[in-house]
């Protein structure tokens, strides 16, 4: 069992701040996924836990001791690089095995800790290949073993899949899923892919500029957003959002939303300006909802089980994710408890 402690970390490039004031505690043994835009602060994050950039101020701490002046080495944490890093004049098990050697481990502690990886990761009949005999799959495979082999208490990350097409991608979360059930050790995944921090999390950080947006699990930050960066970064395609101009603010409870009147209940409103968002797969195509509006259709994407249609109301650009069998009529609708609503600032108002 294990867990890892971040309190009041800061870490700035010269004058550019990378993580600002940022406190979070994962829980044992949890798969914890770091997911924002470029330049956001979460490789950062991940190098200053493997002691590979140093820490401004703050503590991090691994089961509860602070590891900031701690050798890389002796951190008992692995990361895996988007690079995978293997040295191309080694074979895999001599790739796997070199951590090993330089900690002056036995050779039947090695051979045992290398088989067990290789076996776990199903790579035995590779190990007397040479990296450039292997495919991107494989080696990303290596790479987690050499990791395995480590045994750390904290695995780290660092977009491990960007390097791979989309089909081993979607292997590879599933390998990486069933390691962690497996061996049952923290894991921290950063990454910019949200199909990733969705499928593979037990919870996602959302970060913004090294902030904090939202902390949660994939469904709370689904079904839950804080506010509209975090509700836009999630889904695809991503949320529609509508601003409301104070005019359209008719009292506490009732807003004009797209040809529509809507009644809300449980939230007093304030006579300025508000958002409206509604996630592309919440559109109907039906003249029978209670809310509904006419739309200009500008593109169709045929996407094979689904179609995307992007469209215009009122000088609003929308997109709607529609079964692929679905016949496109005049109208568009949706449902009020599928609407999320944001004041000015863009932050979640709920009842």
């Amino acid at each position: 069992m294990s867990n890892i402690k971040f309190s009041n970390v800061h870490k700035s490039f010269g004058q550019n701040k990378i993580i600002n004031n940022f406190n979070l505690e994962g829980k044992e043994d949890e798969f914890l996924v770091l997911v924002g835009p470029s330049g956001c602060g979460k490789s950062t994050l991940l190098r200053m836990i493997a002691g590979l950039e140093k820490i401004d101020q703050g503590e991090i701490q691994i089961n509860n001791k602070i590891i900031n002046e701690l050798h890389p080495s002796k951190r008992e944490t692995a990361m895996v690089f988007q690079s995978y890093a293997l040295y191309p004049h080694m074979n895999v098990y001599e790739n796997m095995s070199f951590g090993l050697e330089i900690e002056k481990q036995s050779k039947e502690e090695i051979q045992k800790k290398v088989l067990r990886a290789s076996k776990i990761l199903k790579i035995e009949k590779l190990l007397e290949r040479r990296p450039k005999q292997l495919s991107g799959g494989q080696r990303q495979r290596v790479a987690i073993g050499r990791a395995i082999t480590r045994n750390p208490k904290i695995f780290l990350f660092d977009e491990p899949l960007s390097n791979l097409d989309a089909a081993l991608r979607a292997e590879m979360r599933v390998e990486i899923s069933k390691l962690h059930q497996q061996i049952k050790t923290n894991m921290i995944y950063v990454t910019h892919d949200q199909v990733e921090a969705m499928t593979l999390a037990d919870r996602i950080v959302i970060l913004n500029q090294g902030n904090i947006e939202q902390v949660g699990t994939p469904e709370e930050i689904y079904s839950d957003p804080a506010n509209i960066f975090v509700a836009q970064f999630i889904g695809t395609p991503k949320m529609n959002i509508i601003e409301i101009a104070e005019e359209h603010i008719k009292s506490e409870k009732i807003i004009q939303v797209l040809g529509n009147e809507l009644n809300i209940e449980d939230i007093k409103l304030k006579k300025r300006k508000h958002f409206i968002g509604i996630r592309p797969e919440h559109f109907k195509i039906s003249n029978e909802t209670k809310f509904k509006f006419t739309p200009e259709i500008d593109i169709i994407e045929n996407l094979g089980n689904e179609k995307i249609v992007y469209m215009k109301k009122d000088n609003h650009q929308l997109s709607a994710k529609i079964p692929s069998g679905t016949k496109i009529e005049n109208f568009f609708g949706f449902d009020l408890k599928s609407i999320f609503i944001f004041d000015e600032n863009g932050k979640r108002v709920k009842g």
